[in-house]
């Protein structure tokens, strides 16, 4: 069985290398943009669709005028003709399918970070990756691990080995601010997964005080990068809205102007600014992995709810809260708000209080991904109630967000709200591969992990 796996490693250009990248992004980009101002005049004009064959064969004429584009390897300037008419596809496709259109824009400077080698162009020696017309670039390095006395232990490599069975199909080159990537599309051999036998299932409840909540009563918190981060994030931020543009003076108002657009000062704040969205992000990034490697390499079955996220993203008081690829968090208002969202929960806003990123896409991605490549088996089930129905009845008992413990008035059980909530998610996943759940008594649960019970709102 064949999957296709992306890996991310960075690389060290010099300075020469930095700036043959940033030239060939710059003319990528152009090139882009000329692109799509075709496609766009030929319709408005003549009602005449392009293609990427079309675009393709009138390259030659080109570099033949164009200095900078002889200077590209010719198989990455193809392959930017393949980007955009595969977002004129994505257009259409969309269009007919009467969603958001979304036509393709133009890219500025800063929203052009990457090109790709298609087939042929690059190849990995010696932790070294050649790319064809920039040279050499260093891929790997080590890291001497010293112990309390600073003697030194062993080396480290910082980046892990491409499995030498996997088959490299493509190789992008990406700027990420001042750091730069390369990304290998990979096509690696794995066994048939053999899901028949399922002896150590877990179900989980994705929340947000809470990362994750397991049935068999752990937790996983959430960190909070974002929170701990705020007082420096809105330092920057207040520094980036008042650093003085140097030969700005404004002279219908008498006095200098903030944040000239352009300005060495203006960049230098903005670039700290992004720094620091950069490092919440690669905390985050990495709590996902090893949370999502912990458990796969535990359990042979993951269920979680099928939430449907996309439309949770709608309602604008959560969609920062739950986004897997947001920046900022989101500050509630001095008076009190409820919101309502899918699977019938109510998230209430208290006075001054926020809510944070949790990554529910990504972490669910990463567990499918990791578990497909593991032989692990991944299912998805309704959430329907999963919070009101009594994990040992089956009785539907009402119950406002802020009351977190699950009394059952029929059989007596006592134990946590998200843990119940996670066995009968448990319970309906075991239930779509045709297996069941071993019976408890109510009072297990109260002897595994004591239970404090919140104060009613």
């Amino acid at each position: 069985m064949q999957l296709k796996r992306a890996l991310k490693y960075r690389i060290y250009p010099n300075r020469e290398q930095k700036s043959i990248l940033e030239t060939w992004l710059n003319t990528c980009r152009v090139l882009y943009n000329d692109c799509l101002t075709e496609r766009t005049d030929a319709w408005d004009t003549s009602h005449k669709s392009i293609n990427y064959y079309d675009q393709a064969n009138q390259l030659k004429e080109i570099k033949t005028f164009d200095g900078d584009l002889k200077e590209v390897y010719s198989q990455v300037i193809q392959d930017v003709l393949k980007r955009i008419d595969k977002s004129f596809k994505n257009f259409f496709r969309r269009v007919k399918r009467k969603e958001k259109a979304g036509y393709p824009r133009y890219k500025g400077k800063d929203r052009y970070d990457s090109f790709t080698y298609p087939q042929k162009g690059f190849t990995l020696e010696d932790r070294k990756l050649i790319l064809s017309k920039i040279g050499s670039v260093n891929i790997k390095k080590s890291s001497k691990i010293k112990d309390f006395w600073d003697t030194q232990i062993e080396d480290l490599r910082l980046h892990r080995d491409i499995p030498e069975s996997a088959e490299i199909k493509t190789c992008t080159i990406e700027r990420d601010l001042d750091r730069w990537y390369a990304c290998f599309t990979v096509e690696i051999e794995i066994e048939e997964p053999n899901y028949e036998a399922i002896t150590n299932p877990i179900g989980i409840d994705l929340g947000i005080s809470h990362l994750l909540t397991l049935s068999n009563g752990d937790m996983v918190d959430n960190p909070k990068y974002l929170s701990k981060s705020e007082r420096k994030l809105s330092r920057k931020q207040r520094k980036l809205s008042k650093v003085l543009a140097t030969s700005s003076w404004d002279l219908e108002n008498l006095r200098f102007s903030k944040t000239k657009k352009g300005s060495d000062n203006r960049t230098k704040r903005r670039f700290d600014v992004s720094k620091t969205h950069r490092k919440i992000k690669g905390q985050r990034t990495d709590l996902i992995h090893k949370v999502s490697r912990g458990l796969v390499n535990t359990y042979d079955l993951i269920v979680f709810e099928d939430l449907r996220i996309r439309n949770m993203l709608k309602n604008h008081h959560l969609a920062k809260s739950i986004s897997d690829a947001t920046k900022s968090l989101i500050s509630c208002s001095r008076k009190s708000k409820i919101c309502v969202c899918q699977k019938s929960k109510i998230f209430e806003h208290r006075k001054n209080g926020t809510f944070l990123h949790v990554s529910w896409s990504q972490l669910t991605n990463f567990v499918s991904y990791k578990a497909e490549e593991a032989g692990r088996r991944v299912e998805f089930v309704n959430p329907k109630n999963t919070s009101q129905e009594c994990s040992n009845c089956g009785e539907i008992v009402k119950k406002p967000l802020s009351q977190r413990v699950h009394r059952c008035p029929f059989c007596g059980l006592v134990m946590d709200r998200d843990e119940n909530a996670a066995i009968n998610i448990l319970k309906r996943g075991l239930k779509n591969v045709g297996q069941g759940l071993p019976e408890f008594k109510p009072e297990d649960f109260s002897k595994r992990r004591m239970i404090q019970e919140a104060p009613m709102l």
